[in-house]
């Protein structure tokens, strides 16, 4: 199945990011894997975010080493690496008011008894650290974990997937490599590799490099969606591990690795692998850990930490005049972003805007359903944080 993506599509409440036109050439789809829907709505910007918390000192946040950046002098932010999310959040509110409704982690569209939920990204400046590590096996893994793990959020079960890949000159044996690591997260998410589409565009990749575009459907019943809007003042926030940087902040990430004069072959300081091994880590696919939580009754809420960190993504499931109190040493943060705090001098305000701190979903749950999730030996996860009356993103 092909399908050719010339401009914008818009279902409902999703916005899909439009994608070059181009000269489309087919490319056969294999046998579906299996039956499920992803979605994501979540753009390389965060949708409508909340004002930023914490305009006071920069403090150490989880079970880091609690050192913190006297002065700031030099430090490197998201925007000095060339990604201005306040423009971002300006131009989707822009949008907002062509299309209303748009805003959330997936969108939904109406279809009898149940809702399909749609969502659609990429995998950013990732890619970049692909072509020089050479690494192209699983970055198919986080094109599909980026969509899927968004309409989840919404209690929707992945149902199928399409991709986009556009190169300048077509390498078959490459591209094979990143259409299995598609079909690699598709068989994670238990959901079909539907289709995809192959373009080729003479002169507007440079040699040996591509990109690369996913798009997810999943479906929920009307009367299980997830929206937030019962979530309430003393509500607990349990994290799910990220494997590591996941597929957001590169731009930063590049940035911070020029800086610090090491390699991306050299070892991450105080790991026993590369650099380029621990930030091409594939992004959790928390499809599965998440559905079965859901099953369990009590979960209100359920945030996405992409693009935005904590201080963008958790509000936007919030109803207005609720906010989030984030517990300081409540999970381990990984050695990955410690280095990269250190290396690039960022601070704790912009490393949260940023990136996800080692908490990849945040889900806000009954008090009794998170005895329940942390009691549960099937998987890890943190008691981070609670929903408290105000505004945005504070750490105690």
């Amino acid at each position: 199945m092909t399908t050719s993506f010339a401009a914008n599509a818009e279902i409902s409440r999703v916005f899909a990011a439009s994608i070059r036109p181009s000269s489309i050439k087919p490319r056969p789809t294999p046998p579906p894997l299996l039956g499920c829907t992803f979605n994501r709505l979540s753009y390389r910007f965060p949708l409508l975010s909340a004002a930023a918390n914490s305009k006071s000192g920069v403090f150490s946040m989880s079970k880091e080493t609690g050192r913190t950046i006297a002065d700031g002098a030099g430090g490197l932010t998201y925007k000095d690496a060339g990604v201005d999310i306040d423009a971002g959040s300006e131009l989707v509110r822009r949008i907002a008011k062509m299309a209303p409704g748009i805003g959330g982690f997936g969108g939904l569209f109406p279809l009898g008894d149940s809702y399909l939920v749609a969502g659609t990204d990429g995998v950013g400046t990732k890619l970049k650290l692909a072509f020089e590590t050479g690494i192209h096996e699983t970055i198919g893994i986080d094109l599909v974990a980026m969509s899927v793990n968004d309409i989840i959020t919404s209690g929707a079960k992945p149902l199928f997937f399409l991709d986009y890949f556009a190169t300048s000159r077509l390498d078959v044996d490459l591209a094979e490599k990143v259409i299995k690591g598609i079909v690699d997260g598709c068989k994670q998410s238990d959901c079909t590799l539907l289709g995809g589409e192959t373009a080729e565009m003479p002169d507007f990749y440079a040699d040996g490099e591509y990109d690369l575009s996913g798009f997810a459907v999943g479906i929920v019943k009307k009367d299980s969606v997830i929206d937030g809007k019962n979530i309430k003042a003393g509500d607990v926030l349990i994290g799910l591990p990220s494997s590591g940087v996941h597929s957001n902040g590169f731009s930063l990430v590049r940035r911070v690795l020029a800086r610090s004069g090491l390699s991306l072959t050299d070892k991450l300081p105080g790991e026993g692998i590369t650099l380029g091994e621990a930030l091409m880590a594939p992004t959790v696919i928390y499809v599965k850990q998440v559905l079965d939580i859901i099953s369990k009754g009590g979960v209100k809420g359920i945030a996405h930490i992409t693009g935005g960190g904590f201080t963008d993504n958790i509000p936007r499931v919030f109803p207005e005049g609720l906010g989030a109190v984030i517990y300081n040493n409540s999970w381990e943060v990984p050695t990955v972003f410690k280095w990269l705090q250190e290396a690039g001098r960022i601070e704790d305000a912009e490393m949260r805007r940023t990136f996800n701190m080692g908490i990849g979903m945040v889900l806000i749950v009954t008090e009794e359903a998170s005895h329940k999730i942390l009691e549960d030996g099937h998987y890890k996860a943190y008691r981070i944080g609670e929903v408290v009356r105000g505004e945005g993103v504070s750490h105690h």
